[in-house]
This record gives structure tokens, C-alpha cells and sequence, in this order.
């Protein structure tokens, strides 16, 4: 179990990033562009001005890019779904443009230490990060007003506008929050993998929305579990592990993820109704 775990841990933070968008009604295709360009950037960074800025930097820009998200989705009038989607090949082309299609090496031996392969009194640093993440995310959606907001505003917008509640600020807050997830995502990736890739995260996208809807999430706003979440990838990837230990190809096993991901959306839009 605890070797799934670190080894899914980079997606199980981009899980937890996409909740809070889920938790608005909102989806965001572009989690993994925005995973491969922040740890490009963190990795490019990294032997100029060292862990500190690196990480910093990455994660701004994974912020940066959740706003803009947001405030795209909320100003013009185009479906979320068609915006992100747009973000996601715009984002691509960049990472490729910046990368040349090469990996960035990551040699800092204190970032891999930190952020991959050490450990705290025993205890793997790829489980501490999900870990906290996971804990902040269920304080801040389960403890704070903001979270009690995010889910009014995913349950029913017009009864959330009519709370007084700031509808705009709070969906691109959430966005936001999106966004510096999955730029502590590509940290991870980035540590675990020892170097950084324009290609990292782009197949993710599907374990992460069946992970949210396994876990007992809303796909259509409204509700979110985030041990649930962590729950659902872990499934997901013990699943992945069983079928290339049973000799699956890696086309059917994405087959199988792709059955999965259909039959999570199912049952999670069987509930809303």
C-alpha cells in the first residue's frame, strides 16, 4: 500500500487540485500542461537560484495560470470545458517551445531529497507533502467558510448570488487553488523522476477525474471527499499495478482506465440526478 502511495503521490496532489475546481462545477483539462510547464520551470531554475526560488517560482506560476483559468471561465462566455481545453494546447506549445523537446536534468541532490526520495523519521517526503496537502485541502473545504462557499456555489449558483455570497471571486479563487496544486505536482514529478519533461502529466487527466468520482465527488459541483480522492487514485493505482503484474499491455491498461473513468461518471451523475 505505502509503495502505491509514493508512487502515485504527483497525481493524487493533481486529484486534490481539481477538486476544488470540481467543487465549483468547473473542470479544467489543462492540470497537465500546467504540471509539465511548472516543473520545467522549476528545473531550469533550480542550478541559477537553488531549491528556495525554484519551487516558489513554479508554484506562482502554477497560481498564475489557475487565475487566468478562472477569470477566462468567468468573463467570457464560452463553456469552461472549451476554455481549459484551449489553455491545455496553448500551455503544451509553450512547454515544448521552452523545453526543445528535452528533458531538463535535476541534479540538485537537496530538491530530490526534499521533495522525492528522503524520508522524516522513516516516513517516505512523497507521503509528507500528500499528506499535508490532503489536510489542508479537507481544513479549508471542510473547517472554513471558503469551503462551505465553494460548495454553495457548485450545489446552486442562483441560491449562492442570492446568499450575497462573491460568486466570481470565489470560482476563480478556486481555480487558483487548481493551479498551485498542480504546480506542486510537477515538483514532485519533477523530484521523483530526477529530471523535468513536457510530457509529464499529460496522461493523467483520466485517473485523476475517475479518482475524484471514486471518491465520492460530484463531477457536476457540489460535493468532495478528499480522502476520498487519495482513495480513489490509491484504488486505481493498485488496479494498474495488478494488470502489468498480470502481463496486460500498456494499451489495455489504459483501455481499462478508460472503463473505469466511464463507469465512476456514470454512477457520480446517477447520484446528482
Amino acid at each position: 500500500m505505502l509503495n502505491i502511495l509514493v508512487q502515485t503521490a504527483p497525481i493524487i496532489v493533481m486529484a486534490i487540485g481539481l477538486s476544488f475546481a470540481l467543487s465549483i462545477g468547473r473542470i479544467d483539462l489543462s492540470i497537465g500542461a500546467i504540471v509539465a510547464l511548472c516543473g520545467l520551470v522549476a528545473a531550469w531554475l533550480l542550478p541559477i537560484y537553488g531549491v528556495i526560488i525554484a519551487v516558489f517560482v513554479a508554484i506562482l506560476l502554477g497560481a498564475a495560470i489557475g487565475a487566468f483559468n478562472g477569470y477566462l471561465c468567468e468573463y467570457l462566455t464560452v463553456h469552461p470545458f472549451i476554455i481549459t481545453l484551449g489553455v491545455l494546447g496553448l500551455l503544451t506549445g509553450i512547454a515544448r517551445q521552452f523545453s526543445g523537446l528535452q528533458s531538463i536534468p535535476i541534479v540538485n541532490t537537496q530538491f530530490i531529497e526534499l521533495f522525492g526520495h528522503g524520508a522524516l523519521f522513516g516516513v517516505p517526503s512523497f507521503i509528507l507533502w500528500v499528506g499535508s496537502g490532503a489536510f489542508f485541502a479537507q481544513i479549508v473545504l471542510t473547517k472554513l467558510r471558503f469551503g462551505s462557499h465553494l460548495i454553495a456555489v457548485g450545489t446552486d449558483q442562483s441560491a449562492a448570488y442570492r446568499m450575497g455570497l462573491k460568486v466570481s471571486r470565489i470560482r476563480i479563487t478556486a481555480m487558483t487553488l487548481c493551479g498551485v496544486f498542480c504546480a506542486c505536482a510537477g515538483v514532485l514529478y519533477g523530484a521523483r523522476m530526477q529530471s523535468a519533461r513536457y510530457s509529464i502529466g499529460e496522461s493523467d487527466l483520466m485517473v485523476v477525474i475517475a479518482a475524484v468520482a471514486i471518491g465520492g465527488g460530484n463531477l457536476l459541483g457540489g460535493r468532495v471527499n478528499i480522502f476520498g480522492v487519495v482513495l480513489g487514485v490509491w484504488l486505481i493505482g493498485a488496479i494498474n499495478n495488478a494488470l502489468i503484474l498480470s502481463g496486460f499491455s500498456s494499451n489495455e491498461q489504459v483501455m481499462v482506465k478508460g472503463a473505469i473513468l466511464i463507469i465512476a461518471v456514470a454512477m457520480t451523475t446517477q447520484v446528482k440526478k
